[in-house]
């Protein structure tokens, strides 16, 4: 079908679609200002698509989040005048297939010859946007696309050879002068709304929500949507940035600011936070934001590395296979409290303390030396904030193999973490509960408690909490073992 054939409004009068994705606020929304502007009705669509991101669809904790953004989203458009029109796409093995199917019936539907849309930087959703741009343009279709998700677009920035950055602190120093200093838009008070509006379905019928309720850890620690996001920063930027350089690191405490995954689903931007916080530019918190801004520029530069390491002499680690650890690992059960304090946040409540992040990231990887991947493939399901750029650097970041990582041989003792960073035993208190009764000192390493230190807390290991699944010493010298073991000159082939 044909543009012309398509809009049968006059052009000026012909609805624009607006299709939402993760950029789920109306404040600072550059594809949303331009819709209104281009001066007619605004239909804001959003497509549950998820065979189309592959392997990287959405897990089981961000399709919970993401219904309650979209909920949060669905009230702040009718209170403008506007609605959300839901659709689920109908899997597709073409590029963009499921999505440009329904854009398409859209258009159909309502006579729009526009659609607007945030830009999204994972590679798939690269292929399939531009996949979607070309098709719709040469229908006849007006396509836009914004940056409303990053302070920089990936390809801006360069080093002196005109190559990517592959180091955080020269790519931030770079990044953070070019940074525009707009103010961030105001959400509009009304939306123009179509005659007729298209046919929707109820969000229910998308089964975000899972049907057993192990969510509720996750909706007593979050406030999706717009409201959210805004309160969060408010309240970090009132109680806790002053004292985030040393904060941060202690996980019994406030000491993070808890917008990850609040930016994942675009419910505040970067842009917004640069400058509502513009006086801590220069702190310790502005470089978190740098560094997942880092993130995708590495994720837009080196496509290959969310199953692939960026330092090819990985694909040589001899990395293990061990189905128990890993559930063990998994679950919290391996006997290491401040390792199963962390992956027992994680269920309960869809994140954990970026402290903790590290060092269960670290016993994984080196320690049972389970493949970075078996980690990266659990957070993606559990994290509320599961990020395929963030979660990508992090993972390669422990175990070495990727853009200014930490040394291999850098191991993070769970024990000595846990006596400086948590030295009360607080954390570990309140989610290894079993554990309670054991002094500060002591709970952080209960193999090591005297059999009456034990007997006094009402603890039998072996019974009441594991015993480690693995000696953390031992295990590092295997880990630094198998590290040299790649420093070793290959035997040419014959």
């Amino acid at each position: 079908m044909s543009g012309a054939a398509r809009a049968t409004p006059a052009a000026s009068s012909a609805p624009t679609l607006l299709w939402l994705r993760q950029d789920l606020r109306l404040a600072d929304h550059p594809a949303l200002v331009a819709a209104i502007e281009r001066g007619a009705p605004v239909i804001p669509v959003f497509l549950w698509c998820p065979d189309d991101d592959a392997a990287w669809a959405p897990g089981a904790a961000t399709q919970w989040w993401l219904h309650h953004s979209l909920e949060s989203l669905q009230r702040a458009l009718e209170a403008r005048g506007s609605r959300l029109i839901v659709r689920r796409g109908t899997p597709d093995a073409a590029p963009g297939g499921a999505a440009l199917a329904e854009l398409r019936k859209l258009l159909a539907e309502t006579g729009a010859t526009a659609v607007y849309w945030s830009r999204r930087y994972e590679p798939t959703a690269i292929a399939r946007d531009a996949h979607i741009k070309e098709t719709l343009r040469a229908e006849g279709v007006e396509v836009r696309s914004f940056n409303a998700v990053l302070l920089s677009e990936p390809w801006d920035i360069r080093n002196q050879s005109g190559k990517p950055f592959q180091v955080f602190t020269p790519y931030w120093k770079n990044a953070s002068t070019t940074i525009a200093e707009t103010t961030p838009l105001p959400a509009p008070n009304v939306i123009a709304a179509p005659a007729r509006w298209p046919s929707s379905l109820a969000l229910a019928a998308l089964e975000l929500l899972p049907r057993i309720r192990w969510y509720d850890g996750m909706a007593a620690a979050w406030r999706p949507g717009e409201d959210g996001a805004r309160e969060n920063l408010d309240s970090f930027l009132r109680e806790a940035v002053e004292h985030y350089g040393d904060a941060r690191n202690v996980p019994g405490i406030r000491g993070t600011s808890r917008l990850s995954p609040h930016l994942h689903f675009g419910e505040i931007g970067p842009r917004q936070i640069w400058h509502t916080a513009a006086r801590w530019r220069g702190t310790q918190f502005m470089a978190e934001v740098g560094w997942r801004e880092f993130a995708h520029h590495l994720l837009y530069h080196f496509p290959r590395t969310p199953t692939e390491p960026l330092r090819g002499e990985y694909t040589r680690f001899p990395w293990r296979e061990d189905a128990a650890a890993l559930q063990a690992w998994q679950r919290g059960r391996t006997g290491v409290p401040l390792v199963d304090a962390g992956m027992r946040e994680l269920w309960s409540t869809g994140w954990m303390h970026n402290r903790v992040r590290m060092v269960v990231a670290s016993f994984l990887v080196k320690n049972l030396r389970l493949h970075w991947l078996h980690g990266a493939r659990w957070f993606w399901d559990t994290l509320v904030d599961a990020d395929l750029a963030s979660n990508t650097l992090g993972w390669q970041w422990t175990a070495g193999c990727g853009a200014d990582a930490a040394p291999y041989f850098r191991v993070f003792n769970p024990v000595s973490q846990g006596a400086k960073f948590d030295p009360e035993g607080e954390y570990v208190r309140r989610w290894v509960p079993e554990l309670a009764a054991l002094p500060g000192a002591s709970i952080h390493a209960p193999w090591e408690c005297k059999p009456a230190e034990l007997a006094a807390a009402g603890i039998v290991l072996g019974r009441d909490y594991p015993q480690p699944i693995v000696d953390l010493k031992e295990s590092r010298e295997a880990a630094l073992a198998a590290w040299q073991s790649l420093r070793q000159p290959q035997e040419p082939h014959p």
